[in-house]
């Protein structure tokens, strides 16, 4: 596809960022904004025409799917629409990206598989922490055998998100309405995705089975009283999400993985990423890498203390090569870099009409995660099984190009 022109759905705090210091940034025509909310998707609008371009507006995206004028669909609105509107688009042969967040169903999950399956038309699901710079040096370390054969990985989202959820009903964010009513690891890619990449999910290896358990509710609760005093809706308010939400995966390959969330108390904000294998480990609270062997032990550090903070020492020889030159070009955007770099391969797949880098596939698995986590806390975390969402063929490698 070489003339993309863009219909951007969902223009909350997140999707306008995009739009603006993205997407636009990076020179793409915006042919159409839309929002449920009048006044979001006129500002979206506003973002557009200050980068020197117009967009027709609209409030039902339906209509931007129909336009003609649109042959791209980039999706960044609440969890909740986003399969609805991936679908539609593929069924209208529309390229979709489309944003983060865990699946309602299973049934979601095979929608998107099977209308991709069905219409070969081309999808990328943007998560963006599979682009961050250490998650992808990780990667180069294990293809490289550095780290020996992978065992276990850790990650997920660590971020105290109280603040954000107690104005759900004046920013009109979703994650309240979300949290008042389910209990499950409802944003679990961040780091999944990443991990997932390394254990080559999908691609030689898949998850088979996943256990969770929730902590009680007790974050939101007491942030609410202690911040939000006259605010009677909230007071009365009883919230169903968990505190910390772990789960654990056992893939065919003989790994686990552990992915907590953790949103509702005061903390740091950490993705937690970690990757343990028999010759060395990369973890990310402390940026560490440490590898047993005599060499490094020498040259390096004492590894019960030095080895913190040392990961920056590894840049040159394990530097993943797309960083190396993203860093020539210049990092730009927000994340650190992740969201110019993510859009980057996603328009650049598009144009050259190359495999997306993370595929329906990768969607479909990682996304299963949220729904299957609520189906296990639900039943006091017993073990549920995670569908094959590549119809047999994960144990091929690389996964078949369908399209």
């Amino acid at each position: 596809m070489k003339d993309i022109r863009i219909g951007y759905i969902g223009l909350g705090a997140r999707g306008k960022w995009l739009l603006k210091d993205v997407v636009l940034a990076q020179g793409k025509k915006v042919a159409a904004v839309c929002d449920s909310y009048e006044d979001r998707a006129k500002e979206g609008a506003d973002i557009v025409a200050e980068a020197g371009q117009n967009a027709k507006v609209y409030t039902n995206y339906h209509d931007v799917i129909a336009d003609r004028d649109v042959n791209t669909i980039i999706i960044a609105t609440a969890w909740e629409y986003h399969v609805e509107i991936a679908v539609a688009a593929m069924k209208a042969r529309k390229a979709v990206a489309m944003e983060v967040g865990g699946a309602y169903t299973l049934e979601q999950c095979y929608a998107l598989v099977k209308t991709y399956e069905e219409t070969k038309t081309p999808f990328m699901f943007l998560e963006n922490c599979c682009f961050g710079r250490r998650e992808m040096m990780a990667l180069n370390m294990v293809q490289k055998g550095l780290l020996g054969e992978i065992v276990h990985c850790s990650g997920g989202y660590h971020h105290d998100l109280r603040e954000e959820i107690a104005l759900g009903r004046e920013n009109r964010h979703y994650r309240l309405r979300n949290y008042l009513a389910r209990n499950c690891d409802n944003y679990p890619t961040h780091e999944l995705g990443p991990i997932a990449r390394i254990l080559n999910i999908n691609r030689g290896n898949r998850m088979l089975t996943l256990c969770s358990t929730a902590s009680k509710a007790a974050g939101m609760r007491e942030y609410v009283h202690a911040n939000k005093h006259q605010d009677e809706f909230l007071q009365n308010c009883e919230f169903q999400q968990g505190d910390i939400v772990t789960t654990v995966i056992r893939c065919a390959g003989g790994q686990t993985i552990v992915l907590t969330l953790d949103t509702t108390l005061p903390r740091y904000y950490s993705r937690g990423f970690t990757v343990r294998g028999t010759k060395g480990m990369y973890e990310e609270v402390t940026d560490s890498v440490f590898i047993d062997s005599e060499e490094h032990k020498a040259h390096d550090y004492d590894w019960r203390s030095s080895c913190i903070n040392n990961a920056s020492k590894y840049e040159e020889e394990y530097e993943h090569p797309v960083w190396k030159q993203y860093i020539k070009e210049g990092v730009q955007g927000s994340h650190d870099g992740m969201d110019w770099l993510e859009f980057k391969m996603f328009f650049d797949a598009l144009e050259q009409d190359q495999p997306m880098p993370v595929d329906v596939y990768d969607a479909a698995t990682w996304m299963a995660v949220t729904t299957l986590s609520e189906m296990s806390i639900a039943r006091g975390g017993t073990v549920v099984d995670i569908p094959d969402f590549t119809g047999g063929k994960w144990h091929l490698e690389p996964l078949e190009d369908k399209k």
